[in-house]
């Protein structure tokens, strides 16, 4: 016997009203307090910094003649890093600035990966306690949390560079040789602006593509709810829409799941270009 409605919504429901499948999809994007003054974001961070504690080193310390696994995994992404992303740019400079590289690469895609799990709703079905459901999140879709990673980038790109070149050089380079001494006085905001573009561009790259693609899963989610509702309730033609929104929704997550890593080689390969531009101004 096909369940009715209101057995169904209870099925997708928890003590107190909290539903998983939200009628609002803002709900999974948006920061929540989880415990004391700790979101969900930043406790998610947290974890992918302590996860990548944990099994880098453990990678590490293995020293067959031929990598396999884990191991095998990451020496290749390092290895991409470092020769394709890293050298063109930064040249005889590439192992100097490589651990930064290869720590933003690796947190932001731990981070983005971490994201995709749906930590929150399966914690809410185990206890049956509707705060559970705030805990996880994709940590990359907080402004706040990529726009620190972007002021860290922002700070190495302006440090790195006067510790190259001398301070008086490097504002010079920067901001004042792209332009005949007249025009300076246009020039010199001009350059202002596009050195704040670039860490503005850098978190907010990041921000919305993380967000968005989950968005659109809640969405889709609330679609094949609402559709099998209706379709138990008589609306046999609804069922359709319920299929379609889950079939929609495999298709975002796994799409989904290229953007993880294609956010965090963009945010790792424009870092690297800002950088080298930095350090090589004659580039």
């Amino acid at each position: 016997m096909l369940p009715t409605a209101a057995t169904l919504s209870a099925a997708f429901s928890l003590p107190g009203g909290a539903v998983l499948a939200a009628d609002d999809p803002m709900s999974h994007v948006l920061p929540h307090v989880i415990f004391n003054e700790l979101t969900n974001h930043a406790f998610m961070f947290i974890l992918a910094a302590i996860l990548l504690l944990i099994f880098v080193p453990i990678a590490a310390r293995k020293k067959d003649l031929v990598p396999s696994g884990f191991r095998n995994f990451l020496e290749a992404i390092l290895q991409f890093i470092r020769e394709d992303v890293a050298r063109p740019a930064l040249g005889d400079l590439t192992d100097r600035f490589i651990p930064f590289l290869w720590t933003m690469f690796v947190l932001i895609l731990t981070a983005n990966l971490l994201g995709l799990i749906p930590i929150g709703p399966l914690l809410g079905l185990a206890t049956q306690d509707p705060h559970a459901l705030h805990w996880g999140g994709t940590a990359t879709g907080n402004i706040g949390i990529t726009a620190g990673l972007a002021i860290c980038a922002f700070l190495l790109f302006h440090i790195s560079g006067m510790r190259q070149q001398g301070v008086g050089k490097y504002l010079y380079n920067t901001f004042l040789s792209h332009a005949p001494w007249p025009l300076w006085p246009l020039f010199i905001p001009l350059e202002l602006i596009g050195a704040l573009v670039k860490p503005f561009a850098l978190a907010i790259r990041l921000f919305a593509n993380m967000t968005g693609g989950h968005i659109v899963v809640a969405v889709l989610l609330g679609f094949a709810v609402t559709g099998l509702e209706m379709g138990i309730e008589g609306s046999v033609g609804m069922f359709g829409v319920t299929l379609a929104s889950v079939l929609g929704a495999v298709a975002i997550n796994l799409l989904e799941l290229f953007v993880a890593f294609l956010q965090a080689y963009i945010f790792v390969f424009l870092t690297a270009l800002f950088l080298g531009t930095a350090v090589h101004p004659e580039h």
